[in-house]
């Protein structure tokens, strides 16, 4: 789970630095050139969509989402592992809605092209079903390392 984390992590670190040299690159072209490209802002919204997902994913594993923890102060210790465990079961089941809705709307827009790159829309929902698989999958990672005593 950290060797995935770490490489979601990675990508969407790479996926920030592209998606500023594309809009740089358009800042450019539109001051500097008096000709904006028509591909860039559609290139940085897929890259940002792809990133956004992948480090929301990771922050499941890596457990850097913020959280209030107010609730969790005033518990006994014993209620607070339980409270964590039952957070991570929600967050679970909301990875599995979106890993089967984000899968539902790349197959619905399948045959739709973004025109300024010529390439399908579904490309740029694909992070989505991915990503909401990992989450449940990180979350049941947490869960079980919860139960074992190790988190």
């Amino acid at each position: 789970m950290d060797r995935i984390s770490n490489i979601l992590i990675r990508l969407g670190a790479a996926g920030l630095i592209l998606m500023t040299g594309v809009i740089g690159w358009q800042v450019f072209g539109r001051f500097v050139l008096n000709a904006s490209p028509s591909w860039s802002e559609q290139t940085a919204l897929v890259l940002m969509i792809w990133y956004v997902f992948f480090a929301a994913a990771a922050g499941v594993w890596e457990r850097f989402h913020i959280r209030i923890e107010l609730l969790e102060h005033s518990l006994a210790p014993e209620k607070v592992r339980l409270l964590r465990i039952g957070i991570h079961i929600v967050v679970a089941l909301f990875g599995l809605v979106i890993a089967v809705l984000g899968a539902q709307l790349a197959w619905l827009v399948k045959d739709h092209v973004i025109p300024s790159l010529g390439v399908s829309r579904a490309l740029a929902y694909a992070p989505i079903p991915i990503a909401g698989a990992l989450m449940t999958i990180f979350s049941i990672g947490r869960i079980k390392r919860r139960l074992a005593g190790e988190d």
